[in-house]
């Protein structure tokens, strides 16, 4: 992805500094850390600005539910009744937590996201190679709701813009925390939601976020989010890698194998490349013989 240059200047200053772009590069891709930013007063992170960025979004783009929540759930949570620009304009009272996908879909969204994974290109690129398939989602929470134990297969940047929460995050590639069917399951076609068990709660790491912090999120790294006392928003910049494209294809090349009767070894975590299997779901794919 090569941005314009107008896509750098959409911001007037850095939103990270040098001290939190020297702290990514050294624990990027695999170390989940806390950076700082300054996007806590941008305008299009305003609440009537994102009811109106919501309304503008297909439907297929959005996605709200109750907030009052367990930490695992095993179906998407229920709806809470309202429209998706009402559960935002409300969140004080709404007892929701919503999430706007994709949206660079609007131009000036496009730019706000492009503008700052343009600030950390080199430090991405670096590392994981081409930065690809850029995309931002925006939170929006109600008072201590909750986010279920999930897991995304982006790289992922979560920026704290108002309210505060807590992330507890588990390590990826673990199958304390997911066994290797749940990630067969996910990158086939299924949820991304995760089984709970009371047990892990030990094993994960506890994030806070206040506005103006931002933490770095592996790919795969199972978590769940528990909101502050106040309405939370915050912003995910997320990328792909040709890596993680990678790890995702093979491992719906090991539910391929899974579903006839081998027991696949689990891909490996970076720097592993996993080009063997990939590559075989590659070709499976292109001469039609995965069913997909």
């Amino acid at each position: 992805m090569n941005a314009p240059a107008h896509f750098a200047d959409a911001l007037s200053a850095p939103v990270f500094a040098q001290a939190s772009r020297t702290r990514f590069a050294a624990h990027y891709p695999e170390k989940p850390h806390i950076l700082t930013h300054s996007l806590t007063s941008h305008p299009l992170l305003e609440i009537e600005a994102l009811a109106g960025l919501a309304e503008r979004l297909p439907i297929t783009s959005v996605e709200y539910n109750r907030g009052d929540l367990p930490i695992g759930v095993d179906a998407k949570p229920g709806s809470n009744g309202m429209t998706i620009a009402e559960t935002i304009r409300k969140v004080a009272e709404a007892e929701s937590w919503a999430v706007l996908k994709n949206i660079e879909q609007v131009p000036a969204y496009e730019d706000l996201l492009l503008g700052l994974l343009e600030e950390i290109r080199s430090e991405i690129e670096a590392a994981t190679g081409a930065m690809l398939t850029p995309q931002g989602f925006i939170f929006v929470s109600s008072p201590n709701s909750v986010t279920p134990y999930h897991f995304d297969p982006e790289h992922n940047i979560l920026l704290q813009i108002r309210g505060s929460k807590v992330m507890t995050q588990f390590a990826a590639g673990d199958t304390r925390f997911v066994p290797d069917e749940a990630h067969e399951t996910y990158h086939s076609g299924g949820p991304r939601e995760l089984k709970w068990d009371d047990s892990f709660l030990a094993q994960g790491r506890e994030f806070p976020l206040s506005p103006g912090e931002a933490l770095f999120v592996p790919v795969m790294a199972p978590h769940f989010v528990k909101n502050g006392p106040a309405p939370s928003v915050s912003l995910s910049i997320t990328w792909r890698s040709e890596w993680s494209y990678r790890e995702s294809d093979a491992r719906i090349f090991n539910a391929i194998l899974r579903e006839r009767g081998f027991k696949p070894a689990a891909p490996g975590r970076w720097p592993h490349q996993n080009y063997g299997k990939a590559y075989a779901f590659r070709i499976m794919r292109k001469l039609g013989l995965t069913g997909s």
